[in-house]
């Protein structure tokens, strides 16, 4: 299924946007089955944010797929018609009504789950890899919109017609990255069960709750990616370009690991001063910037 490599190709791009500016930038390897190499294998924050995004990204190209017609094995809910409990047709006290045809997650999550199954050969690394896969599908779930379109006399919206659609997937990327940012770190504990003993995951700290199933876990420790290592997975920040004035991660101070940067300048061309011209086109001028551009040592 095509989709299902556009899905994943879509959260390789959302994950190299949502780390553009960290240490680890989501690099991908080329000839590499894994795609993002040896980083994945941690079971690190970084490994937990690839799994989810991985499995929103096939979630959401299968289900737009299923809602432009694409396949014959699934469409569009017609049956999605509110909140569980909630009754079909016009909404008491309200002028709209259900109809239209929703979006249709159910099928691509349970394709997503099948094509995306943990593959590690520990027991608690397959449990960490579903739990953040179900994460990453769940984000597609839990982000539904409502969409209306409004019916009457020139456009008077007397009724609207109101269905679910799917957020933007940078919605969803946004999301998955500030479940990175709160991630719950667990340890692998051994309990019996019956006459052996298996690998299960709890919560590090006693004092941590439970982490629900739209949260992200881990529970390896990531390296600092200041360096090249190999063994790691870790391409290092040398030659990453920072931002000077930032005192955020980006900036040359955090990115570059206190080695310092470089400052070098450059002229850019860009286009400029655009204005739509009837019609239909849009005409730009071609603008020389000159900047100083950082760089770490």
């Amino acid at each position: 299924m095509p989709t299902v490599a556009e899905g994943a190709y879509h959260g390789i791009e959302e994950c190299q946007f949502q780390f553009r500016g960290r240490r680890w930038n989501c690099t991908t390897i080329d000839g590499d089955q894994s795609v993002f190499g040896r980083v994945l294998d941690r079971a690190s924050r970084e490994t937990a944010f690839v799994n989810a995004i991985l499995a929103a990204g096939v979630t959401h190209a299968v289900t737009r797929a299923c809602s432009r017609g694409d396949y014959l094995e699934c469409g569009c809910d017609r049956t999605h018609r509110g909140p569980p409990g909630g009754r079909i047709g016009i909404v008491p006290n309200s002028t709209w009504r259900w109809g239209g045809c929703s979006e249709e997650v159910w099928y691509s999550m349970e394709l997503t789950k099948d094509f995306l199954k943990p593959t590690a050969a520990k027991r608690a690394r397959t449990k960490m890899d579903r739990h953040n896969t179900d994460a990453g599908r769940n984000a597609v779930l839990h982000n539904m919109e409502l969409r209306c379109k409004c019916h009457g006399v020139s456009g008077s919206c007397e009724l609207k017609t109101c269905w679910w659609e799917m957020a933007p997937f940078r919605k969803l990327g946004d999301a998955l990255k500030t479940k990175y940012d709160m991630a719950a770190e667990m340890a692998v504990e051994r309990q019996r069960k019956g006459r052996t003993f298996v690998e299960e995951l709890a919560p590090r700290y006693d004092d941590f709750k439970e982490p629900t199933t739209n949260d992200l876990i881990y529970y390896d420790q990531s390296p600092d990616y200041c360096t090249f290592d190999q063994e790691v997975g870790s391409f290092g920040t040398q030659g990453r370009e920072c931002n000077r004035t930032s005192h955020g991660i980006d900036g040359c101070e955090l990115l570059c690991c206190g080695r310092g940067h470089n400052t070098m300048t450059v002229v850019r061309r860009e286009r400029c001063d655009c204005v739509f011209v009837w019609c239909c086109k849009v005409v730009c001028k071609e603008c020389v910037r000159v900047i100083d551009v950082h760089t770490c040592k």
